[in-house]
C-alpha cells in the first residue's frame, strides 16, 4: 500500500488495483490536478475536508471516479447547499463497498464535539482493506471509534475539537503499527513536532512523517 499525505486531511491511497483520495479540503492544494482516481471519499462536510470550489473540477478530471460521501453531505448536495458532485452516493456507518481491490467500510457516525453550543454533524471514518495489503484507517474528525485490525492510522494532530491527551489515548486504542499526522495545517513546525513526538513516545504506534506529498510504501 502506497500512501501520500497531500496536506491537512487529504490522503491518497494506492494499491495494486485502486487509487483513492480521501478528504480533499480547502486547506491543501497538493491534490489539485490528480488524475486516474478510482474513488473520492469524504468523511464529513466541513470545507477543510470537502472543498466546494475545487472538488467539482477534480471530479471533472476523473469522470469515472466514484464519489462516496458521509450521508448528510449527500443530502447537502441533493438540496443544492453543495455543488453537484457527479454520481455521488452515501456510505453510512457500518456499510461497505468495493473499489478495485479495496474493501471500504464506513465507521463512526458523528463529528467530535467542538463546543456544547455548536451542533454536531455527521462524520464517518473509512477503513480500507485489501488482501495482502495493510489495513488503513482515516477517522475524519473523531476519536470516538477505534476499529480493530488496523495497521496504519491517519492521526488528526490538532483541531478545535481535540487535545493531546485524547489523541494519545485514541492512538493507543486503535493499536496500529504505524501512523502519520494529518489535520495539521493549523500547527507550525514546532507544534507538529511536539504532537508527533508525544504520540511516537507514548503509544505503540511508530509515527512516520509524510509531509510534502511524498509517497510512502507501507
Amino acid at each position: 500500500m502506497r500512501i501520500a499525505h497531500l496536506g491537512h486531511a487529504a490522503v491518497l491511497v494506492e494499491t495494486a488495483g485502486a487509487r483513492v483520495l480521501i478528504d480533499p479540503g480547502n486547506l491543501s492544494s497538493d491534490w489539485h490536478g490528480l488524475t486516474d482516481l478510482d474513488a473520492v471519499l469524504v468523511t464529513h462536510g466541513h470545507p477543510d475536508h470537502l472543498d466546494p470550489e475545487r472538488l467539482p473540477a477534480l471530479l471533472g478530471a476523473n469522470p469515472s471516479a466514484r464519489v462516496l460521501l458521509e450521508p448528510s453531505v449527500l443530502q447537502q448536495v441533493q438540496s443544492g447547499d453543495l455543488p453537484p458532485l457527479g454520481e455521488a452516493a452515501a456510505l453510512a456507518p457500518e456499510e461497505q463497498t468495493a473499489v478495485g481491490d479495496l474493501l471500504i467500510t464506513a465507521v463512526g457516525g458523528q463529528h467530535a464535539v467542538i463546543h456544547r453550543d455548536i451542533p454536531r454533524i455527521g462524520n464517518v471514518g473509512f477503513v480500507l482493506r485489501s488482501e495482502g495489503e495493510p489495513t488503513f484507517f482515516h477517522p475524519g474528525d473523531s476519536y470516538e471509534t477505534a476499529p480493530g485490525g488496523v495497521d496504519i492510522v491517519a492521526v488528526p494532530a490538532y483541531g478545535p475539537w481535540g487535545a493531546l491527551k485524547e489523541t494519545v489515548d485514541w492512538v493507543r486504542a486503535v493499536g496500529a503499527l504505524e501512523g502519520f499526522p494529518i489535520h495539521d495545517e493549523l500547527l507550525n513546525d514546532r507544534g507538529r513536532g511536539l504532537i508527533s513526538g508525544r504520540v511516537d513516545a507514548m503509544t505503540g504506534t511508530r509515527v512516520v512523517d509524510l509531509r510534502g506529498g511524498h509517497v510512502h510504501e507501507f
